[in-house]
């Protein structure tokens, strides 16, 4: 039965990620990027100016919101995960160093994409029955385009929570829990697979932690992002520089192999991986995974912030995809080319555990503790963040009264991500992942008109200002 459903899940995977996928992700990005004159370029020092210059104003937080930063944060938290560990690797082992290359291409465009999302979340949002704002794409979708289209709210919302499932919990969930098992067994405590029952406390503790956290609502779920986000990023970031500093004399050669293997991926894996649009998908489909730009679900975050203006809050979309792909993912793959000189097993699946080795072969066995901490942080935080969006997928289509149900349900497959082998579900997470995109960059590329006008109006305010 589950050879099967790999089977159906795999022809429907090449669709979803194949040519058509392809066209439709870097054609909306270019045609967003034109229409706005590559304001991810032309303004992103405008942007980093008012993003990280106003991560801790907390003045503007109001009553049933978050402040811009906490959102941020919140977005953050399910941006910056296992994606940027275990898909960057998997990216470079499957499809070649140059599926970094082709990371930055979709980055560079996404960075618009999700400014555009961000915008127009905020634009198109309600207030529910608690005073909290809700957005995201099935709200843009249902105020931006109409009754006619609301069909298409109902279809991302459904994708949305499914994934939901898969990408945002039982996979995270079982990466601590891998993560954990590996740390203790280099110190001889439990197997390298450590054991049932430890794994089964592992997923309780950890269902009671998501279900404390979103018992407080959208106002602890920000205390909480906030607080953890800026921790593990900057933890990370510190550790990748070191393994660069110790193999600094890789660095050259490693941005050459990424380079040369974007156009000419059989170079240099030594004919293993042969097909350039292998490497290029690969390098954009985990780099969607990574940054979101184009799946509309980090835009559910943005919505509840207390910021009024529309372009302010979409700045926020620019300078995420920038953190996640532009430095952490590049950080990572930079650990995974130069920490593991020679031993990548090109063509081969491969996940966390070369990241890890990256870092093992550079330090030393005693990282594993620290690598296991990130994971978990990692983890958690996307946890946290998908569980948000689900809630308000649950809520659009259900009402608020459908949430508690959905929360309880989505704590509890904790459990379940901790004790089951989740290599299937890996996949399908991929596919629905996939056919989010299409309702959400629908609907973006059919409203751009109002993205062009919200930004042209923004920026002639600056301009007087």
């Amino acid at each position: 039965m589950l050879e099967k459903i790999g089977e159906i899940n795999g022809v429907v995977n090449d669709i979803v990620w194949g040519v058509p996928a392809m066209i439709l992700i870097l054609g909306v990005g270019l045609y967003l990027s034109f229409r706005l004159k590559f304001v991810q370029i032309r303004k992103f020092g405008h942007a980093m100016k008012n993003t990280i210059g106003k991560f801790f104003d907390k003045s503007q937080k109001q009553e049933g919101s978050v402040t811009p930063f906490q959102a941020v944060c919140t977005a953050l938290a399910a941006t910056v995960g296992t994606g940027n560990i275990a898909g960057v690797a998997g990216a470079i082992a499957i499809g070649g160093p140059g599926a970094v290359f082709w990371m930055w291409i979709s980055a560079l465009l996404g960075m618009c994409t999700k400014f555009a999302e961000v915008t127009l979340a905020v634009k198109f949002r309600e207030k529910n029955s608690n005073g909290e704002y809700i957005g995201g794409p099935m709200y843009f979708i249902k105020n931006g385009l109409g009754k006619k289209w609301i069909w298409l709210a109902y279809v991302f919302c459904i994708f949305a929570v499914i994934a939901t499932f898969g990408t945002g919990n039982a996979t995270q969930v079982n990466t601590i829990v891998s993560s954990i098992n590996t740390a203790l067994a280099n110190y001889n405590i439990v197997s390298a697979n450590g054991s049932g029952s430890l794994n089964l406390i592992f997923g309780i503790v950890i269902a009671l932690l998501v279900g404390i956290v979103f018992i407080g609502g959208i106002q602890r779920l920000g205390s909480v992002t906030e607080k953890l986000v800026p921790f593990m990023a900057v933890a990370y970031i510190l550790l990748a520089i070191g393994v660069l500093g110790i193999n600094y004399k890789m660095i050259p050669s490693a941005f050459g192999m990424i380079f040369e293997g974007a156009f000419s991926p059989k170079s240099v894996t030594g004919g293993i991986v042969g097909s350039m649009f292998l490497t290029m998908r690969k390098g954009i489909s985990r780099g969607i995974f990574s940054n979101e730009a184009g799946l509309g679900s980090a835009s559910i975050a943005h919505a509840s912030s207390s910021e009024k203006d529309p372009a302010k809050q979409g700045l926020f979309g620019i300078f995420e995809v920038f953190v996640d792909t532009i430095l952490i993912c590049t950080l990572t793959a930079l650990v995974v080319i130069c920490g593991n000189q020679g031993m990548i097993k090109f063509g081969e699946a491969a996940g966390a555990e070369l990241t890890i080795a990256g870092f093992v072969n550079s330090y030393g066995g005693w990282v594993s503790i620290f690598t296991a901490v990130a994971m978990c942080c990692f983890a958690f935080s996307t946890v946290l963040g998908w569980g948000l969006y689900g809630s308000r997928c649950v809520e659009f289509m259900f009402g608020e009264k459908s949430t508690k149900p959905f929360l309880v349900i989505y704590s509890l497959v904790c459990i379940l991500g901790a004790t089951v082998d989740l290599g299937l579900l890996w996949n399908i997470s991929e596919t629905f992942n996939g056919l989010m995109v299409i309702p959400n960059l629908t609907a973006v590329a059919l409203l751009s008109p109002k993205v062009i006008a919200i930004i042209k109006e923004y920026f002639a305010r600056q301009k007087k200002a």
